[in-house]
């Protein structure tokens, strides 16, 4: 495990507090023949091996050189204007993946992906997709009738799905702050809500508004809770499953 941490941390420091904008502009206008993609994946290598120390883990740094120059020339290639957001996430995923199979084989340690199906894991699983789609689904449906209708530029102006995804991430963090015994992380978040919608609610001057958003919010954080209240009462029976 520390090898992987020691590793992470030297992507980081190499993927993102070492690597220039200009770096990046360059290697994408020119791809392989930039020189600066070349200089990038020799310092991954070089901050691997120097932070795991050991002499004989050169040939481990070598593949993540030659791993992570395979990865960002991929990138470069198959990314266009459309699918940047896309390439940037698979990017990322693929260089923790050799990470994680070279700190296995350093630490001489198998990968084991039997407590991923462990039945506590899936009750966790299904508990955050709950608080995903799904439960945006219901807090739509149950407010429908009460939706009311837009004539000012507050809402029209607003990210599309904007209020969706922080339906969603208020959920997660609500549920997060429940399994781990921090219901004051509730209170905060409802709090920084209230302070960030107030403006919004003022400018419209409508009543029914203030209502929907204010149904919309206690629907929302009343699913989170009653499931984190859920998991922990029944996630002792899946301990042995």
């Amino acid at each position: 495990m520390i090898t992987f941490i020691k590793l992470l941390l030297a992507h980081l420091l190499g993927d993102f507090m070492l690597q220039p904008n200009s770096w990046v502009r360059e290697k994408e206008r020119l791809k392989a023949r930039s020189p600066k993609i070349y200089f990038h994946v020799l310092l991954h290598g070089a901050l691997s091996f120097l932070f795991i120390g050991k002499l004989n883990f050169w040939i481990w740094a070598l593949v993540i050189t030659l791993a992570h120059c395979i990865i960002d020339l991929a990138k470069l290639y198959f990314q266009k204007e459309r699918n940047k957001r896309t390439w940037f996430w698979l990017d990322q995923l693929l260089h923790i993946i050799v990470l994680i199979i070279v700190s296995c084989f350093w630490e001489n340690k198998p990968i084991d992906f039997s407590g991923l199906w462990s039945g506590k894991s899936i009750l966790l699983y299904t508990c955050i997709l709950l608080q995903t789609t799904p439960a945006a689904v219901f807090v739509k449906m149950m407010i429908s009738a009460w939706t009311p209708s837009y004539n000012n530029s507050i809402e029209t102006d607003s990210l599309q799905n904007a209020g969706k995804y922080i339906g969603i991430l208020e959920r997660l963090f609500v549920f997060i702050f429940i399994i781990i015994n921090h219901w004051e992380g509730v209170g905060f978040l409802l709090a920084a809500k209230s302070v960030f919608r107030f403006g919004d609610l003022r400018e419209a001057r409508d009543r029914k508004l203030t209502e929907y958003v204010m149904i919309g919010t206690f629907l929302s954080f009343g699913i989170a809770i009653v499931t984190g209240i859920l998991f922990k009462a029944i996630v002792p029976y899946f301990i042995n499953a």
